[in-house]
């Protein structure tokens, strides 16, 4: 019995190579400053769905929500296997906390239609929330697992996963469709040498709309959207084109989106410097871990 897979993927700055111009003023996160990545546990949550296809059968369509230069992470999830990828951007999702992200991405996944699996990873570095995979189960009334580990069984419509509890962890069965979000518990797959060649031209128009801006400088706005429109149909009779969608076409309600849809406020922001020097040498005896544990408590670390 086939299975068709929606996975919620996110380009992310890294955080491995933070600068001092990380944070603008308001609170928010200087993406421009600093390089992008596929954020790491995503991937995973990707991996999880192509091994649900090559054993059952069915499809993975990849959904990245962000500017035009998320479609990078999209080209990488089609390398690696992925059957359909689509870019929703628009401006006026920009600044969404995750109560507005989790409902433009539940919109984007109605969009879509039929699912058996929303697979998300765990959290995305940016943030570290993990609320966005939880919230848009709840948005799209449908069962939520969380922390999967590996899938255990899937049979006729029913999923059992092994998923982490901290100190451990259970086996939890549900029917589909549910969403589940996914630790780093597998070992993703390589991109395809073969699918990188053939699909290293895969492109959304937001990107053909930059390319012709910067190939032909010189030429009238008509002229530049005649140019994008002849490369986008010509991607697209190679099946070359990757989809882009905005607020509209999701039939999104703005309200919910951006800033306005965004209840979360960054009040304040504030630098932590340690200023203590020096280190104390602790003996590896019982009279030392004493002593250890007697000054935690003094410090309130403990206790």
């Amino acid at each position: 019995m086939p299975y068709d897979s929606i996975v919620c993927v996110k380009q992310v700055p890294d955080t491995a190579n933070v600068t001092v111009d990380a944070m603008k003023e308001d609170g928010t996160v200087n993406r421009a400053a600093l390089p992008t990545i596929f954020n790491p546990e995503d991937l995973h949550a990707l991996e999880t769905a192509l091994e649900i296809r090559d054993a059952h059968g069915g499809t993975v369509t990849v959904i990245s929500m962000g500017p035009p230069k998320a479609s990078e992470v999209l080209r990488d999830c089609l390398y690696r296997g992925a059957d359909r990828a689509i870019l929703l951007t628009d401006r006026r999702a920009a600044a969404s906390d995750t109560l507005a992200t989790s409902y433009i991405l539940s919109q984007a996944v109605k969009t879509v239609g039929r699912y058996d699996f929303v697979f998300c990873g765990r959290q995305a570095i940016d943030g570290d929330t993990a609320q966005v995979g939880p919230q848009c189960a709840e948005k799209l009334a449908i069962p939520q697992i969380t922390y999967l580990q590996r899938v255990v069984d899937l049979t006729d419509g029913v999923v059992r996963i092994q998923r982490s509890v901290g100190h451990g962890w259970e086996i939890v069965e549900a029917r589909l469709p549910v969403l589940v979000t996914v630790l780093a518990s597998n070992q993703p797959r390589p991109p395809a040498a073969k699918r990188v060649m053939q699909l290293k031209r895969a492109r959304t128009v937001g990107e053909l709309v930059g390319e012709v801006k910067n190939e032909l400088p010189e030429a009238s706005d008509q002229q530049r959207e005649a140019e994008v429109q002849r490369r986008a149909e010509a991607l697209k009779a190679e099946r070359l084109l990757i989809e882009q969608w905005d607020l509209d076409h999701i039939g999104a309600d703005l309200s919910r989106c951006g800033l306005a849809g965004s209840p979360t406020k960054v009040h304040r922001i504030q630098a932590i410097v340690l200023t203590k020097e020096g280190y104390t040498e602790i003996p590896p005896t019982e009279e030392g871990t004493q002593r250890l544990i007697h000054e935690l408590i003094v410090d309130r670390t403990l206790g």
